[in-house]
């Protein structure tokens, strides 16, 4: 009996080592055209003409761009991307994984980026990686952009990005929305119930691909690459143009086969090294808004040392949330610089004294008008003033509403309530903080100001706030997670806040009753001197536009039902 049982405990993997010697000889019969298209990619591939040249050559036709040698810059390093998507749709314990297992997951050479996709994505929402790849990665992604490559896409009248790294629902987001190309082709995940389970193999990739194309191209030249991947030998020639790396043009996707594109011209590594990051003044689209939790590309060593100073974080966290909720202003700006934090006050003359003047309150209130930078912007004003204030907040919370070390008054969205709260609490003397941006913007742009402060029939009294961090945002849009906003800016090892007094805002008792021309008027006054004092742009932009680019919402909080009396 002991001798029949190797061969019971073998017959699992002998099925299966027949089973994938089928799957192979079935898979070499069916990438004929591909092995086609792999062949003739091993003929030489001439480089591409210079940069003027090649530019003429786009006009009005159909581009097929790699995107890992023409996009971005080389080298291209798969890993921060994924480890973005791990920590920030699937959390700080998944990025660990992925840290860990790097060190294996390089050993797999080519298959390295498809290994590191499955640990990074296998078990997340896909709606959730799709929104990753649409708020957070675009900021990176255009930090590492090439200038050269980009200004061929934009070049082009119709454009086909293909990522042969990334999965299509990591990059489509940044690729149509701030580089402008019409379709994305890359390697395709699969779901089960709306949770990703894997990638799919490369014949279900050209499969979607093909049906992609043929939806935004029509039949024709897509039918032409159809029938090349088929190994039909009356396969047309198509018109496009590819562009691809030297060092890919043993194996390249059949895209970029003569069967689609009439002529492909090859960068070589040396010519790409020497390409032009993408100045921020040239993206395409304007990064105004992004999400995401970290504040920096997180390279193998990066990461490795934010998963060190994780520890020293949440004390950082402990005691500086302990100086600002329980000691005097005066001293919250000395005990956090001795834990790293940076404050630059800027006075000019403008901080206003305890005196009454004629644009204060009845009771002897001040109105601070304030852009919005993360939650902590009352408290700061406050620590700056040395004296109590009241913050008008809109979705503070919980959490953040019962450490806060001030009073908050919540708006109602119903703006003649609003208007008498906020007149309530000037009229009994309190100093009131409002941020009328609605919601925080982390870039160096100013978003619409709300007129409703300049309503209030006194004087507003700027500040101008502007911050720093290293490591950690301290905003976000994720739904459940805004509660953590002021932990995270606590968490970073230097986080730096400037804070200036600008001189009162003249003409806002003088809004003749309030009126709604007027106080757009000086709104409109204190969002350009906001934009003078810290050199920022200003935009059109509200609350609902970044939300509706970030979370796909139009970031109203649901309002907590009256007590019926």
């Amino acid at each position: 009996m002991a001798m029949l049982k190797p061969p019971s405990l073998s017959k699992p993997f002998l099925s299966l080592f027949f089973l994938l010697l089928r799957k192979l000889a079935g898979r070499r019969h069916h990438h004929r055209g591909r092995q086609m298209a792999t062949a003739a990619a091993t003929k030489p591939i001439p480089p591409p003409p210079p940069l003027p040249g090649l530019l003429d050559r786009l006009h009005g036709r159909t581009l097929v761009i790699d995107v890992e040698a023409w996009i971005l810059r080389p080298p291209v390093r798969a890993f921060p991307y994924f480890m973005l998507v791990a920590i920030e749709a699937g959390g700080f314990l998944r990025g660990l994984l992925l840290l860990l297992l790097y060190p294996l997951l390089c050993l797999l050479g080519a298959r390295a980026a498809r290994a590191m996709a499955a640990v990074a994505l296998v078990g997340l929402e896909e709606k959730e990686v799709a929104r990753v790849g649409r708020a957070v990665l675009p900021k990176f992604f255009l930090e590492a952009a090439a200038a050269e490559g980009v200004a061929a896409a934009r070049a082009a009248a119709r454009v086909v990005a293909v990522s042969a790294t990334f999965p299509r629902v990591m990059v489509d987001g940044f690729l149509r929305e701030y580089i402008g190309v019409d379709a994305v082709v890359g390697p395709e995940v699969r779901s089960v119930g709306g949770v990703i389970a894997g990638l799919v193999d490369e014949e279900e990739d050209a499969e979607m691909a093909a049906k992609r194309l043929r939806a935004l191209f029509g039949g024709g030249e897509v039918e032409a690459a159809a029938a090349a991947a088929a190994g039909r030998k009356d396969a047309g020639v198509g018109g496009a143009v590819g562009l691809v790396g030297a060092a890919s043009s043993g194996r390249v996707h059949y895209l970029f086969s003569p069967y689609y594109c009439k002529e492909t011209f090859a960068v070589s590594e040396a010519d790409a090294r020497g390409w032009r990051p993408l100045p921020r003044e040239s993206y395409p689209r304007p990064l105004i808004f992004h999400d995401g939790r970290l504040a920096f590309t997180p390279t193998p060593p990066a990461a490795l040392a934010i998963y060190t100073f994780l520890p020293f974080a949440l004390a950082l966290v402990a005691f500086r949330t302990v100086a600002f909720s329980f000691l005097p202003y005066r001293l919250c700006f000395p005990v956090g610089a001795l834990t790293g934090m940076h404050y630059r006050l800027v006075a000019g003359g403008h901080v206003p004294g305890d005196r009454q003047s004629s644009g204060a309150a009845a009771g002897g209130g001040r109105l601070y008008v304030c852009n919005h930078r993360t939650l902590l912007d009352p408290i700061i004003v406050a620590a700056a003033l040395g004296k109590p204030v009241t913050a008008v907040t809109y979705s503070l919370s919980p959490v953040s509403e019962l450490i806060a070390p001030i009073r908050t008054a919540r708006l109602t969205r119903d703006r003649d309530e609003d208007q008498r709260n906020m007149a309530a609490v000037l009229a009994r003397g309190d100093h009131l903080v409002v941020c009328p941006e609605g919601t925080t913007c982390r870039e160096e742009y100013l978003l619409r100001l709300s007129p409703l402060f300049a309503e209030l029939g006194v004087d507003a009294n700027p500040v101008a706030l502007d911050t720093r961090v290293g490591m950690f945002y301290g905003t976000s849009t994720k739904p459940g997670h805004k509660g953590m906003d002021p932990f995270y800016f606590m968490m970073n090892p230097s986080p730096a806040y400037r804070v200036e007094f600008l001189p009162p805002a003249g003409g806002v008792a003088a809004a003749e009753g309030g009126r709604r021309g007027d106080s757009i008027e000086v709104a409109n006054r204190v969002q350009r001197e906001l934009g003078r004092a810290l050199g920022f742009q200003l935009t059109g932009l509200t609350r609902k536009d970044k939300y509706m680019t970030l979370a796909d919402n139009e970031g109203i909080v649901p309002a907590a039902p009256k007590n019926q009396s």
